[in-house]
């Protein structure tokens, strides 16, 4: 029989976050003809994110800021950091074009700068935009010559919002469609087992005060729900009950191909524990439509998936850029890591190496000094972490007795301790592989203890995200089956698919990620061969109950 068809495209992009808008860009650049479905209204956990893009060998605004970096020195970083999540000749095209992404993000309106943070920090408040994003200063990376990656996108606050508007506006002024409130919820392919199409519930014919209504709930459900996740349930319960009164099916026909790019699966906490329960007490990082949905449609049609027990949790010591001399220990008093690595290697050492225990150490003397710095190097949220952290730290006159204020132990540490202090006063390594410019041997009493456990909180909490996803051709983007062949007509991008990112996670990482396969995957399908005209026996495969898209 001959399918009915609402609207039609060349190209249909399922989600509309950073991969969502590269890849609409990139296929249009090609000469297709695009059509976006967002279940909100756009910029997914893009918009609600820091906007960092991590970009290296050479870019304008790492000459600009007289930073002196090479494609060579990012792949020897980025080999060691992300190891096999992909393949080495992928990586080394990721690193190649690294100036010329940022070069076409500014094309299309991003904003940068160069200028320099000059301490290491999580995130750069609002007077620098370029940074050390990652571990490129610690010691397991102490013979590769580090630079600042971290290009923080211009912009008051947190960057992700001025990173997804100017692509947007981009797109629309390039004629891309884009289609809000709507929810994909399967797949269509044709006789030979092609992807030729997507349904979806669609709000487009609902009253003007319902959209309006459920834009305002959706808002809020957004970044205050992240913090508050009663909050969210509540008002994701109140956002099903309108698509259940006013939502009708939409069919849209994708002459070349369909693209996900519908986020991970971090807002599913079913999905979660099934495949990372060590995860489960974090704070989920992304919008509502981070779901699992776009993962889920794919596979409805046979997609395989790669790593999805992998999830990105982030417990940053820093800022104030003096705890870096602090020393990070578990319950049994002994030390975490190296405590100048990003926050997603820190996270990452203490869920699945110290049961999630964590206590950062610090005399008195250190911790004077970390109470000046937090003023005017961080950011308004860092500041109440660091303020939360301090109201609640545990302080003792001495080794023995912070420790048992903390539930530590204490022979434990005072042995670390004393190792530390030895190691530094014979010039020997320091235990951790601290590189020695940040170690300080720990002093006279009293002493302080900071909590810096994975556990729930609503004032202290450990943000994650998912890296896993659906497994793509990394020369295309195409999506694979679990067969290894491909799946015609699909492809997948950003968080839906298994990228860069998959197995190690430094800031800018994954929105860098999100434009890199994007775009990959907005230029295969752009160049797939329709085949759809007068489709006969299309038939829906179902797997996404919500989502981004």
């Amino acid at each position: 029989m001959t399918h009915e068809w609402d609207l039609t495209a060349d190209v249909v992009v399922v989600g509309y976050g950073a991969a969502g808008a590269a890849t609409a860009l990139q296929a249009t650049e090609e000469g297709a003809q695009v059509l976006v479905l967002d279940r909100f209204t756009g910029g997914g956990a893009t918009a609600l994110s820091g906007g960092i893009i991590y970009a290296g060998g050479g870019t304008w605004v790492q000459r600009a800021g007289g930073v002196e970096d090479t494609p060579e020195l990012m792949l020897a970083y980025l080999e060691r950091e992300v190891g096999d999540a992909v393949s080495p000749a992928t990586l080394r095209r990721f690193v190649d074009d690294s100036p010329a992404m940022i070069d076409w993000l500014t094309g299309h309106g991003v904003p940068f700068e160069a200028s320099l943070c000059p301490y290491k920090t999580s995130y750069p408040n609002n007077d620098y935009y370029l940074y050390y994003s990652g571990s490129e200063i610690s010691g397991a990376f102490a013979d590769i010559t580090p630079a600042q990656r971290g290009h923080r996108v211009k912009g008051w606050g947190t960057s992700g919002k001025k990173l997804f508007a100017p692509l947007a506006r981009s797109a629309e002024r390039r004629g891309v469609r884009v289609e809000t409130l709507n929810t994909a919820t399967a797949l269509v392919t044709d006789d030979t087992g092609a992807v030729v199409g997507v349904e979806c519930r669609s709000l487009r014919e609902a009253p003007a005060r319902v959209k309006a209504r459920y834009v305002r709930l959706a808002a809020i459900a957004a970044k205050p729900g992240i913090y508050y996740p009663p909050l969210r349930r509540a008002l994701e319960k109140r956002l099903a009950r309108l698509d259940r009164r006013y939502a009708t099916t939409l069919r849209i026909l994708a002459r070349r191909g369909v693209v996900l790019t519908a986020g991970g699966f971090i807002a599913n906490r079913e999905m979660l524990h099934a495949h990372a329960p060590a995860y489960k007490n974090g704070l989920p990082l992304g919008s509502s439509g981070d779901d699992g949905s776009g993962i889920e449609l794919g596979r409805s049609v046979g997609a395989a998936t790669d790593r999805m027990g992998n999830v990105s949790a982030w417990r940053f010591l820093l800022p104030p850029s003096s705890f870096a001399g602090a020393m990070l220990v578990d319950g049994k008093g002994q030390r975490v890591i190296d405590e100048t690595r990003y926050g997603a290697a820190v996270g990452d050492a203490l869920i699945n190496r110290h049961e999630g225990i964590g206590w950062l150490l610090a005399d008195d003397a250190l911790m004077r000094t970390a109470i000046s710095q937090i003023g005017p190097q961080a950011a308004w949220f860092q500041r109440m972490q660091f303020e939360v952290m301090r109201r609640k730290a545990k302080r003792g006159k001495t080794l023995d007795e912070v420790a048992a204020a903390a539930g530590v132990d204490p022979v434990g540490l005072r042995e670390t301790v004393a190792a530390h202090n030895s190691a530094y006063a014979t010039g020997a390594p320091d235990p951790v592989g601290k590189p020695a410019e940040y170690v300080r041997p720990v002093g006279a009493g009293p002493y302080w203890m900071l909590n810096v456990s994975i556990e729930p909180s609503l004032t202290n909490p450990c943000p994650m995200f998912t890296v896993g996803g659906l497994v793509v051709d990394e020369e295309t983007g195409a999506v694979r089956d679990t067969h290894g062949g491909e799946i015609r007509g699909l492809y997948a991008a950003g968080r839906t698919a298994a990228g860069i990112c998959v197995n190690s996670y430094v800031s800018g990482l994954s929105l860098s990620d999100c434009i890199f396969s994007g775009r990959r995957a907005g230029r295969s399908a752009a160049g797939e061969v329709s085949a759809v005209e007068g489709v006969t026996g299309a038939r829906s495969a179902g797997g996404a109950s919500a989502g981004e898209a």
